[in-house]
């Protein structure tokens, strides 16, 4: 993987790191909303939210349009993409190591039955 890609991935973990920018993401997942409306379920100023959505813009997370007055944020789901191919390496170990796993727990109750059956 390029450097850029895994400097890339280690912006969009950090911004993922904080429950309130991952709370944010899973409400524009429903679809696009001002800074105000996303706002409203933290216990936080809007000041203290913006900064927040800062971040998922510069991990590129988020985009955020000009329509008068109403700041519309939306989700970008490209750096997600991302994420989920890098994980989706480990997910291919992980299956790989059980089946080891799989065939030597088999392996091993092969040889169980086989004692089991030649003691008198």
């Amino acid at each position: 993987m390029p450097f850029h890609q895994s400097d890339r991935l280690s912006t969009t973990f950090a911004a993922l790191a904080d429950p309130t920018r991952r709370a944010i993401l899973a409400r524009l997942a429903s679809g696009e909303t001002s800074v105000k409306e996303l706002a409203k379920p933290f216990d936080m100023s809007l000041p203290a939210v913006t900064k927040h959505l800062k971040v998922l813009q510069r991990a590129g997370l988020i985009t955020q349009g000009r329509q008068a007055q109403w700041r519309p944020c939306r989700l970008a789901a490209a750096p997600l993409r991302d994420i989920a191919g890098w994980v989706e390496q480990y997910r291919q170990f992980w299956d790989e190591s059980f089946d080891c796993l799989e065939d030597y727990f088999h392996e091993l109750q092969a040889k169980e039955k086989k004692n089991d059956h030649t003691e008198p």
